[in-house]
């Protein structure tokens, strides 16, 4: 990533989301701008943990962070980082549609500010734009739409690239040896899902999964933040040739592991993104949400849903009780996706 020197073409700003996959979709509006606007610098406001990620992005010149908690209003960091950003930017685009997330523009005094018009940000905004849900049905839609002029967008039909993120093999190798990872084929498994258990594959679906492909020769590393511990404990206890990893790397690790492996299967979640944005092919697995809004954005995917009259309902938990949309997907369907793609990737 580059540093912050004084760019030749227009200075942009994008406030960038709070969540993983968001963010890794946002990847497809920093390409679109360095399409659209040549020689521009991008500089991307954004959490702390985002920022390993971020420089990860060629199309990111600077990575600004916002040292303030999910859910923390902030107003003295908000204003000290706004002081600092004072006529450095030209433009800035608010991914985000809540009223704090374009205050740091606003108080930069940034001429021209783009977002989607929501929570009072009419003095907040230069440029609001409406949120037209049916034509920009996916978060990553809405995201790219943002860095295009708005006649553009209206039809909903424009060109979305695709994200890409830049793996490191020295990296890998380290983490290979300092977890002592099997030298078998990897399998990825992420248990994990930041918003609710209702989009949560089983765990049991996850370990006699696991425990085939291991029988089948094949290595099992189990990727998560420190809450999915306990999950990749389930998936992996006792299993020889399975690591459970959850807790134990970075987010920028996760990266570089998931680039090695030979394909993941995982739920709607952060992860299924950074899988999808370095190459290895997704076996994702849809419950509550629906892969019309969240897909991960690749040609390298299998999509495992049922389309039950009951979903996507987007709840937290199931409002049922019962799961059904993740439960009758079964640990053998899963197996058979995989064994069909390494026959397609050998033939």
């Amino acid at each position: 990533m580059a540093d912050s020197k004084q760019p030749n073409g227009e200075r942009i700003l994008v406030v960038g989301p709070s969540w993983v996959g968001d963010m890794v979709m946002a990847q497809s509006l920093f390409k679109t701008l360095k399409a659209r606007h040549p020689g521009c610098h991008i500089g991307v406001l954004a959490p702390v943990w985002s920022q390993p990620i971020l420089a990860r992005m060629a199309e990111v010149d600077e990575a600004i962070a916002l040292d303030v908690k999910h859910g923390q209003f902030g107003w003295g960091v908000r204003r000290q980082v706004a002081r600092n950003l004072e006529g450095r930017f030209d433009h800035a685009i608010v991914l985000p549609r809540s009223w704090k997330s374009a205050l740091v523009p606003f108080l930069a005094r940034i001429p021209k500010r783009t977002g989607f018009t929501g929570e009072q940000r009419l003095v907040l905004l230069t440029q609001r734009r409406k949120l037209d849900k049916t034509v920009l049905d996916q978060t990553v839609k809405r995201f790219v739409s943002l860095g295009l002029p708005e006649a553009e967008t209206r039809k909903g039909d424009f060109a979305i690239p695709m994200p890409r993120l830049e793996t490191s093999s020295a990296n890998l190798a380290t983490l290979k040896s300092t977890h002592e990872l099997s030298e078998r084929p990897a399998i990825g498994m992420m248990p994990g899902a930041e918003y609710g258990p209702a989009k949560q594959w089983p765990l049991a679906h996850f370990r006699h999964l696991a425990e085939q492909l291991v029988s089948d020769g094949y290595a099992i590393r189990v990727l998560g933040g420190p809450k999915d511990v306990a999950a990749g404990e389930t998936i992996t206890e006792g299993l020889a040739h399975a690591h459970n990893l959850c807790g134990k790397t970075q987010l920028v690790d996760a990266v570089d592991l998931l680039a090695d492996c030979r394909q993941v299967v995982t739920n709607d979640s952060g992860l299924m993104h950074v899988a999808a944005a370095v190459g290895t092919h997704v076996q994702a697995v849809y419950g509550s949400s629906t892969p019309r809004y969240t897909p991960p954005l690749t040609g390298n995917a299998s999509i495992h849903t049922l389309a039950l009259t009951c979903s996507p309902c987007f709840k937290r938990e199931c409002p049922l009780g019962h799961t059904h949309c993740l439960q009758l997907i079964s640990p053998e369907r899963l197996l058979r996706g995989i064994e069909l793609n390494e026959t397609m990737q050998g033939a």
